[in-house]
Formats: C-alpha cells, structure tokens, sequence
C-alpha cells in the first residue's frame, strides 16, 4: 500500500492541497494517520480525492457528492445511485439551441416583432441576446410561432397561448411524475432511500417513463385536435348553412337542401368524421341553377 504526503496526494489525485484539506474538513475524506507530526494519506484516500475529482468534473456539487458517498457506507452501490440520479436528472430534450442575428431572425419570423413581444419572447426564455447574435433555446418552437405568425396570427397573440400551454404541460408533467411517486418511491417513505437492490430497477423505470409519457401525451393530444377540430368546423358548417338556407329562399332550393343534407348528416356523425364533410359543404354552398334551367323555368313561366 502506498503511503503518500498531502502534497504527492494532491499532485497523483489532479487537484491541490487547499482543495484536499477542504474535503477533509466536509468530511468527504477521512483524516490521515499521524506519524510523528506528519500526516501519512494511503491508496484509499487517493482513490476517494480522485472521485471527488470526477464527480466534480460530472457537474456534482461537494453536497451531492457528501450524499452519495454517505449512502455508498450505507451499503448503496456508488454506480447504483449515479444511475439513478442520471435517470431523474439528465435533459429530457437534446433539443440544440441555434444562433441567429437579427436579420435571421427578422427572417424566421417573416416580421418585424413589437417591442413588448421581444420583452416577452426573452421573459419566456425562447430567445436570449449575446453579443449581436441571439441564442435560440427551441428551433422547433420558433418554427411553430414563426408558421402561426406568417398565418396571420400576431405574435404577442401566439406567445400568451404559449404561456397556457406552458401551464397545462406543467399540469400533465405532475401528473405523470406523482403517478410513479405516489406507487413506485412513496412505498419507501419519504426519507428514506429505496433498497440498495431495487436501484437498478428503478433508474430503468424513470428511463422508461420518457417515451411513455411522450407517448400518452401524443395519443390523447391528437384525439383531443379531432374531436375539438371536427366540432368546431361542424358549427361553422351548421352555422353557415343556417345563414345560407334563410338567404337563399326559394332562388336556390337545390343549394338549400344541400345545406340541410350536410346538416341532417352532420346531427349524426362523430366529431371527426366532420372535416370530411367540409368538401362538399362548400360544393353545396356553391350550387347554383344552371342557365339553360334558368332559361327554361324563365319561358315556361311566361307561357303559362
């Protein structure tokens, strides 16, 4: 076993004496053996300052690391609870940010933002400047405003929907996250770490609840859009149809009772099966007399 100074510890271990003592006073490191009145460090204590030093590296604060280090005496395997931690802890999008300047974004947008829309845009986080560049948090964000602003839509209109949507996602996230709470962590208590054993298990879980949640959210996302989509294009429909049948009298009667077919069919479909009722309702809408018939209802009358 070797035997080492503070200094040749430090040196082999890729950090310094100060850091060294400061471990040893958190109690991350044990204290050396006294020989004479020097301090004798052994492989164990050069081990432990050079895991410090990688959990360090891996964004841990001293705190995170003393918690670790304190379940692995416990019995925790230092692997097991990294696993875990990574599970609960790493980004869930590996979304990369762009840098565009202001013509590029001027571009992207396809217009000239108001002043009290940007102040919002860099409250929410989407849009940051640096330097004479801004930083994009979310490309596929700005694609999706950017295509609701060139659709006539204002922007300061798309970002306060933006904040809603922000606020139900949150909803949905906390719904999902006490879900696998409240059945798989809670049984443990509350201050208490899951057997050393169930780990794994568990760092699997989490991972798993990713896609099942992208998943679920998705499947119930696109049968809200139909239902909500095919009932709001079938009011419409019934709404103009109404409108049309009063206006139209007797001068289109095929156009009217068009308009009550798609009607009396639209009272029995489901939500989705109305937007294909949207073709030939505007057909219906556009029906009118042909001129021969015109022509011909025209001399019958004055024959008569």
């Amino acid at each position: 076993m070797g035997e080492y100074t503070i200094d040749e510890l430090a040196r082999l271990a890729g950090t310094n004496v100060r850091n060294v003592r400061s471990y040893q006073q958190k109690g991350l490191v044990a204290a050396p053996r006294r020989r004479g009145r020097a301090g004798v460090y052994d492989d164990a204590h050069l081990a432990r300052v050079r895991l410090i030093g990688r959990l360090l590296d891996r964004g841990y604060s001293l705190s995170n690391i003393a918690e670790m280090l304190e379940a692995v005496e416990k019995g925790y395997g230092l692997g097991d609870l990294i696993g875990l931690e990574r599970a609960i802890t790493s980004p869930w999008s590996h979304e990369a940010p762009v840098m565009l300047d202001a013509a590029e974004l001027v571009g992207a947008l396809g217009t000239l933002p108001e002043p009290e829309a940007l102040v919002e845009v860099q409250r929410l986080g989407l849009v940051r400047p640096e330097g004479d560049k801004f930083r994009v948090s979310s490309p596929r964000l700005l694609e999706v405003g950017a295509e609701l602003v060139r659709a006539g839509i204002p922007l300061r209109l798309v970002l306060r929907h933006l904040v809603e949507l922000r606020e139900d996602m949150e909803r949905v996230a906390r719904r999902f996250v006490t879900l696998v709470d409240d059945a798989v962590f809670r049984v443990y208590g509350d201050d208490r770490l899951p057997p050393p054993e169930e780990l794994p298990r568990l760092s699997e879980l989490v991972r798993r609840l990713r896609p099942l949640a992208q998943k679920a959210v998705e499947a119930e996302l696109f049968r809200a859009l139909e239902d909500v989509i095919g009932t709001t294009i079938g009011e419409r429909i019934a709404r103009i149809a109404g409108h049309q049948t009063k206006s139209g009298g007797d001068q289109s009667s095929s156009s009217s009772s068009g308009w009550r077919r798609v009607r009396h069919q639209n009272s029995r479909v489901e939500p989705g099966q109305v937007v294909a009722l949207w073709p030939r309702a505007s057909r219906y809408q556009l029906r009118q007399p042909e001129p021969h018939t015109v022509a011909r209802s025209r001399g019958a009358s004055a024959s008569l």
